[in-house]
């Protein structure tokens, strides 16, 4: 196997190949076939786009969650196949992997982080229950790698948790950018940028009579359904903000969200001495996707550079706590702890799901997570393991099915 920063092509597991990031991710991997070998490819029920990506990529397996759909799959001679419940772990495991790709949504891709890790692959996570619900798991087993390349170079790349489990989302990609060859000693505050998303100067009574289709209309991101609800609510970031606090090991309140609806300084970084320094790119996922999987290096991209000139401004406010409550609810969570914030993403699936189907207006959307993080954020074990965040997953998921939401029930 290759080591992280060898020349030769890395050997790649790409799961949830055939969603939004994963789809992404694909173009980047076509475009650089010298730095990257796909070795593996994961999907959940889309066979037939899955099989069109094995014959374009030829992986050396495949797997889909639905076996019997997996069994009639078209794939190139030669090609494995595996189903069942372990499958991600196996893929994130073998011997021929370098680097794992997570694009997959749910609490299902803790377990593969976990076991690539403690393998010692590197990670590309889009993934946000990984860190929102699981990071007081996931970080310790970075850091160990971290350190075990530390106490060989100190000024390795590879010395850094992030070079390990790597953020695909662009803000956390430009914080990131922004903290290469810092200190974190030096920081004083993140600032995650926001879009503010298609209601940004929509009044109380337009969101609370928004249809999905009013919600899915993002004016600057071209993104799957979930995040595009998620950041017409800014759940998305009150989600970036746990995040945040894991994989900088920073606390809450140091941590800013800025509205900016240009949607062309990713993110920033605010150091002690008062410098601000901000990363810029146009709204195009393969760039935080391709600098997460060739890290430390940079590579041409398909993606167009920013036009400062054509853009010519920039505008940054304060998020509207009152209209946009799921961004208190979420860093409320955070705080309280894993349970509270693995409550929440569950959660927010449910509601985002709901309302999309039409059984949840679109103020429901907070309020479901409010209620949610109010009846099992609390009690039990204060970090709990994988097991444990399963079941509460399932548990909150169970809980908001159906019927209505009313905080405090």
């Amino acid at each position: 196997m290759s080591s992280p920063s060898s020349p030769e092509p890395r050997g790649v597991a790409l799961l949830g190949s055939t969603g939004s990031i994963g789809r992404q991710a694909v173009d980047v991997l076509t475009a650089n076939p010298d730095a990257f070998r796909v070795v593996a490819l994961a999907a959940g029920h889309d066979g037939g786009m899955l099989a069109e990506q094995a014959r374009r990529l030829r992986p050396s397996v495949v797997a889909l969650a639905d076996s019997d759909a997996l069994a009639g799959l078209d794939l190139p001679t030669g090609t494995d196949r595996i189903s069942g419940e372990d499958a991600l772990i196996e893929l994130a495991m073998r011997d021929d992997v370098d680097l794992v790709v997570v694009a997959t949504g749910g609490i299902v891709s803790l377990r593969p982080v976990l076991a690539a890790l403690r393998a010692g692959k590197v990670v590309a996570t889009a993934n946000k229950e990984t860190l929102v619900a699981g990071g007081h798991l996931v970080m310790p087993e970075a850091r160990r790698l971290a350190a075990d390349r530390a106490r060989t170079d100190a000024r390795d790349a590879f010395a850094s948790p992030l070079a390990w489990l790597r953020p695909i989302d662009s803000e956390h990609s430009a914080i990131w950018q922004c903290l290469v060859g810092e200190s974190m000693a030096s920081v004083a505050a993140l600032v995650l940028t926001a879009s503010g998303g298609p209601f940004l100067d929509a009044t109380t009574a337009e969101m609370a009579s928004a249809t999905p289709e009013d919600a899915l209309k993002h004016p600057t991101w071209t993104m799957g359904a979930k995040i595009t609800i998620d950041s017409a609510t800014l759940a998305n970031k009150g989600l970036e903000v746990i995040e945040a606090h894991w994989l900088y090991d920073v606390g809450y309140d140091a941590i800013e969200v800025v509205i900016h609806p240009q949607s062309l300084v990713h993110s920033a970084v605010r150091f002690v001495d008062g410098s601000l320094k901000a990363q810029l790119g146009t709204p195009d996922m393969r760039l935080p996707i391709q600098y997460a999987m060739t890290y430390p290096d940079r590579r041409p991209s398909p993606a167009t550079p920013p036009d400062l000139i054509a853009t010519a401004r920039l505008d940054f406010r304060a998020p509207d706590i009152d209209r946009f409550p799921a961004l208190r609810i979420a860093r409320e969570a955070g705080i309280a702890g894993p349970r509270a914030s693995a409550a929440l993403i569950a959660a927010d699936d449910v509601a985002v799901a709901r309302f999309l189907a039409g059984s949840l207006d679109f103020p429901g959307i907070p309020r479901l997570l409010e209620t949610a993080v109010e009846r099992f954020g609390g009690g039990q074990a204060s970090e709990p393991d994988v097991e444990a965040l399963v079941a509460l997953d399932a548990e909150v998921r169970a809980a908001f099915a159906t019927g209505p939401i009313r905080v405090g029930q």
